[in-house]
């Protein structure tokens, strides 16, 4: 996808800008509410993250309302510190398709982005997966690969579930520890790398063609060729 980030506080900037990044979508970074304008008016994007408190003259929910009056349909959602049931009223009332208050997990702020942007394409809740012969049912829960049933526990089942989202793209240490384990800070310890190592026993140690590839120095990546 294609999202423009506008935000001023350079380090949620970073943050934000980094994560998208490595999920594999193509970031633009406005600074102001102006330059924001701009950019959004002038380019395509898939979805927008707005903070609510900006500089340049036009604050967030100018910003949108201005978008809004000129038939500019793009997904927003808002980043904001203002926490209060008003505030996010105002943010939604003003065009906004969701709020996120400060301080947020990158896993929920990713989530919540391809939410909107699927929404925008007028695409239903995602209720299956696949990749290569690998097949997953989020209504079931169950998992299977080439017929095959695969038996996991709840915390496999979000291991591969989260790599299936992200089938094709490198998946960091960072990513998995905030999406599925809700850590927001690297504990230091092996977790990752156990459950990986049993994911890999169950998925693709009986299978010809192995899907789980580790990207040195980078994370994980789900494909059906080695990256």
């Amino acid at each position: 996808m294609r999202i423009l980030v506008v935000e001023d506080d350079k380090d949620v900037a970073g943050f934000v800008l980094k994560g998208l990044r490595e999920a594999g979508h193509v970031v633009e970074h406005a600074s102001n509410g102006r330059d924001g304008l701009f950019l959004a008016a002038s380019e395509s994007f898939d979805a927008i993250v707005l903070d609510r408190m900006l500089p340049g003259g036009i604050d967030g929910l100018r910003l949108l309302e201005t978008l809004r009056s000129q038939n500019n349909h793009t997904p927003v959602l808002f980043l904001s510190a203002l926490a209060q049931v008003d505030e996010r009223v105002k943010g939604l009332k003003a065009g906004g398709d969701d709020y996120l208050t400060k301080p947020f997990s990158f896993a929920e702020l990713l989530a919540r982005v391809e939410g909107i942007a699927r929404r925008g394409r007028g695409e239903g809740p995602v209720t299956r997966l696949a990749v290569a012969d690998l097949e997953m049912d989020l209504l079931s829960r169950t998992v299977r690969r080439g017929g095959e049933k695969i038996d996991l526990q709840p915390r496999e089942f979000r291991l591969l579930e989260y790599l299936m989202r992200h089938a094709g793209q490198v998946v960091t240490r960072t990513m998995l520890l905030e999406g599925v384990w809700d850590y927001h800070f690297d504990p230091q310890t092996n977790v990752i790398d156990v459950h990986v190592s049993r994911l890999r026993q169950k998925v693709d140690k009986p299978f010809p063609t192995p899907l789980i590839h580790t990207v040195r120095n980078a994370g994980y990546m789900l494909r059906a060729e080695a990256p």
